[in-house]
């Protein structure tokens, strides 16, 4: 009990006797004070005192996919620091293959009694993965907040980036500089972001005069590898121009170009998703969509806080506007 003490004073900066306080329940302790040391006794993994268990701690958890795309450390730099201001003290959930998956990860954050949680390109955007998991948050009341295109049936507060906005932009981008035939490299076939990208593609082009075939469409997984394989299944099919849903898989769209003989973008044109860190680095450096993850990371913050609170959050998807940033790796369509 003393070492507990101890530890945890240390982590708030605040006297072993206010913690005493706070655990047993005594007055003269400051609300935010009484949170930070209820939040330290969590983070260390130290079992709450009987008479405090039905309450939520200030912890908030952060579900991602993955952490070798740049992106979703970006976001979850956002949300964190945003959190912070709040009082609350994120959770870094990411799964790895073959590890704790996205279920088990809500199962442990259950049993911490989370403040809320906050997924980011998780299972709840594909429509054929299981989504049981998702159920059990809502039927506990823990407030949740999805990024980027859930299916729709989930309930819950959603902040997006508007895909049919972004593929208006890289395909009209592409059309500007007289390409024709143009490709897309999308996420698996389930996938919500890609669907909605995949429409928005067809009505562009189709105001341009062109059809966009199935011959011009890959699916492929989030990955550079996944990005390599589709964009070379398209090139050899004759693009001169192909739209990527992510910047991995636009770098290996690169890749792909590269190891045909092809330049970029004298032969080949390549718009990528997100502008995530780095892409001024690549070679050439990468035209690409960028998502508002400043403003999305904060509203998302602000609708989880607002449901806590008891307000009348929205649930109606906030979509944010991207935003085309040219750079070298898009050009003029190549001469027949």
């Amino acid at each position: 009990m003393t070492r507990r003490l101890a530890e945890v004073a240390k982590k708030v900066g605040v006297s072993e006797a206010t913690v005493s306080r706070v655990l047993n329940g005594k007055p003269g302790v400051s609300e935010q004070t009484r949170g930070a040391v209820l939040t330290a006794l969590d983070v260390l993994g130290y079992e709450r005192p009987t008479q405090l268990r039905g309450e939520r701690s200030r912890l908030v958890g952060l579900v991602l996919p993955e952490l070798q795309n740049p992106i979703f450390p970006a976001f979850a730099e956002v949300v964190s620091g945003a959190l912070a201001q709040r009082g609350f003290t994120p959770v870094l959930c990411t799964q790895t293959a073959g590890g704790v998956s996205e279920a088990d990860y809500v199962e442990l954050l259950l049993q911490q009694q989370v403040s809320g949680v906050v997924f980011f390109g998780g299972l709840y955007a594909q429509a054929e993965s299981p989504h049981e998991h998702y159920e059990l948050l809502f039927q506990r009341g823990v407030p949740t907040v999805l990024m980027n295109a859930a299916i729709p049936e989930l309930g819950f507060p959603q902040v997006s980036c508007d895909d049919a906005v972004a593929v208006e932009q890289a395909v009209g981008h592409l059309v500007s500089l007289g390409h024709r035939r143009i490709g897309l490299v999308l996420g698996p076939p389930d996938h919500m972001p890609s669907r909605r990208k995949l429409a928005a593609a067809e009505q562009v082009l189709a105001r341009a005069g062109l059809e966009l075939g199935e011959e011009h469409v890959e699916h492929a997984l989030f990955s550079l590898e996944g990005g390599q394989a589709a964009a070379a299944r398209l090139l050899g099919r004759g693009v001169t121009g192909i739209v990527c849903a992510s910047d991995p898989l636009a770098l290996g769209a690169v890749r792909a170009a590269r190891r045909r003989g092809m330049a970029v973008p004298q032969d080949v044109s390549i718009v990528g998703y997100d502008d995530s860190s780095f892409m001024t680095c690549t070679d050439p450096p990468l035209t690409t969509i960028r998502q508002p993850i400043e403003a999305m990371g904060r509203a998302a913050v602000g609708l989880l806080v607002g449901e806590l609170a008891g307000a009348g959050v929205t649930h109606d998807e906030l979509l944010f506007e991207p935003e085309l940033v040219v750079r070298g790796s898009t050009g003029s369509a190549p001469r027949a």
